[in-house]
């Protein structure tokens, strides 16, 4: 979820391997774009080489197929997200989780705002990819609970918040950010993303207040 560089023609063209990650990244700006405005289902690979300014046969040269690709930019796009996540986190203090949920969560949500073709691909459109598409998203979804589950464990180790009552509480909160994002980008409801803090919010320190004591 990165602007992705153009890449220079003629003697002026960098290094292959330089090269070859500037293509990847246009092929995934492209592919995003194809897959929020057709529809998994509907796009293909010479729509997404199209779209990127590139042949079928330079795509086939990243990406196996569309599924290949999907799951490529899936895995970069969630990384990408965690770790706008991990920077906001790590700028507020550590003795006031109150504030780390505002700020992380304000962090992700416009982070969604932003890149709304990524955003959608990576919410939404991955679904119907497949069963290998989602295991790649269960394993997406742990990794962003385990976070909350150490971030909450430092917490109360600190006496500054009360622990969860269980793991299956921080991926509960997981799985209820990614369906009101996902609703919110299928429907519009509401108008915009970054209306859904207070509600998110909400949840969060409702299940804290319900943890154990620190």
């Amino acid at each position: 979820m990165q602007q992705r560089p153009t890449v220079p023609r003629g003697r002026h063209a960098p290094p292959l391997e330089v090269r070859q990650i500037r293509q990847r990244g246009r092929l995934f700006a492209a592919a995003s774009a194809v897959f929020a405005r057709m529809g998994y289902a509907d796009a293909t690979a010479e729509a997404i080489a199209r779209e990127a300014g590139m042949s079928k046969a330079t795509f086939y040269e990243h990406f196996a197929n569309k599924e290949d690709c999907i799951i490529a930019l899936f895995d970069v796009g969630t990384q990408d997200v965690l770790n706008v996540m991990r920077e906001a986190a790590d700028e507020t203090p550590a003795d006031d989780p109150r504030a780390r949920v505002r700020v992380t969560l304000g962090a992700f949500l416009a982070t969604l705002a932003e890149f709304p073709d990524d955003s959608q691909t990576l919410l939404v459109e991955i679904v119907g990819a497949g069963p290998r598409a989602m295991e790649h998203r269960d394993r997406a979804l742990e990794a962003v609970s385990q976070y909350l589950v150490e971030l909450n464990r430092q917490d109360a180790e600190r006496g500054a918040s009360p622990l969860l009552a269980s793991p299956h509480d921080a991926y509960a909160i997981t799985g209820a950010v990614v369906e009101l994002a996902s609703r919110q980008i299928r429907t519009g409801v509401p108008e915009d993303i970054r209306d859904l803090e207070p509600v998110i919010e909400r949840l969060i320190l409702g299940l804290l207040a319900s943890g154990s004591p620190p």
